[in-house]
């Protein structure tokens, strides 16, 4: 693992607010020991979950969108380690693994504009760079047993994280998407735009619902193309949930589930999809947070519920100088995450 950039018990102690009386997730949770192998450790801890850091936002910069999501490792990790540790989630569940060595490529797509053809080249090609160590880095967690949480970048980190656990259980897997957007766009170099598409040709996404995407935002080239692959690609939008109001949100949980609960599946989430949030492709419009957790305990509540991904957050573009929320709602995501696994292992 030599992209991994460790979390240390130094690290976590420092962002630690430590208060008499109280117990913090951060007094509790694990961390890779030093000169220890991680994966070694991963093998013999006792904690189910594994938190991974992408701190990037190159997917994002190639697909058009604003720049920011490599902030939200950050602040995640601040939140996450003083939520209190009690007997509705318990810190020692967790081990903080470390965030991905994405310094050289940020360095590189510094220079680099989008809005030129070579310059977003580049981009892909840096996209397809950090794809391969997503993958490697995802795929020896889930070996170990373990069941990855992972923060921050873009939205192509869906193809490392599936590409990963696919090879890992050695079998095409499904993955569930809660989204304002499809990111099943054309196959024209890497980004945050077609992660899922990606992952879907080459053999490594068996089944994909896309949960709630927004009528304004789906191009006619992909509904078409979506038609064609009805039996394996499936979706419900937005609109006929909260604006016809034709559709149930919670019977359409069920009917996505039902489409994806057969085989090991990822649950997606994209910050774009809720209204307000700091994002890469920040909205107006859409699900409410209440809801968004509503999805994620759902979906996370069985047993081939692999790992969770939460992306497109950009706590530096929030100019009312409000970031450090971006990093305590995800912390909300992660727990009711963890509370919903446990339920299902405990039995």
């Amino acid at each position: 693992m030599e992209k991994l950039i460790p979390f240390t018990a130094s690290d976590l102690s420092k962002i630690t607010n430590f208060r008499s009386g109280e117990i913090k997730f951060g007094e509790k949770i694990l961390t890779v020991p030093k000169n220890q192998d991680p994966i070694e450790f991963l093998k013999t801890c006792e904690a189910t979950f594994v938190l991974f850091g992408i701190p990037e936002d190159i997917g994002v910069r190639a697909n058009y969108g604003r720049s920011g999501t490599q902030s939200a490792w950050e602040n995640t990790l601040k939140s996450i380690a003083n939520v209190q540790h009690n007997r509705f989630c318990k810190g020692s569940s967790i081990v903080i693994l470390g965030q991905l060595d994405v310094e050289k490529e940020m360095k590189e797509a510094e220079a680099l504009l989008n809005s030129e053809t070579e310059d977003r080249k580049k981009l892909n090609h840096l996209v397809t760079s950090i794809d391969k160590d997503v993958a490697h880095i995802i795929s020896s967690i889930v070996k170990t047993g373990k069941i990855p949480i992972i923060i921050g970048g873009g939205h192509n980190n869906s193809y490392g994280n599936i590409k990963g656990t696919a090879l890992a259980k050695g079998k095409a897997i499904n993955a569930i998407n809660f989204d304002a957007h499809t990111d099943f766009r054309m196959l024209e170099g890497r980004h945050s735009g077609n992660g899922f598409s990606y992952a879907y040709e080459e053999g490594f996404l068996k089944k994909y619902f896309i949960f709630g995407i927004h009528h304004n935002y789906t191009p006619k080239s992909v509904l078409d193309q979506l038609k064609t692959l009805k039996e394996r690609v499936a979706y419900n939008t937005y609109e006929s949930m909260k604006v016809k109001m034709t559709k149930n949100f919670n019977s359409e949980m069920q009917l996505a589930f039902d489409f994806i609960k057969n085989d090991p599946y990822g649950i997606e989430l994209d910050l774009d999809a809720l209204p307000n949030i700091a994002s890469s492709a920040m909205t107006l419009s859409g699900f409410s947070v209440e809801e968004a957790r509503q999805f994620i305990y759902f979906f996370g509540k069985h047993q081939n519920a692999t790992y969770l991904h939460i992306c497109e957050g950009a706590p530096s573009l929030d100019h009312e100088k409000n970031n450090h929320l971006i990093g305590k709602l995800i912390a909300y995501f992660i727990t009711d995450f963890i509370k919903a696994k446990n339920e299902i292992m405990e039995g």
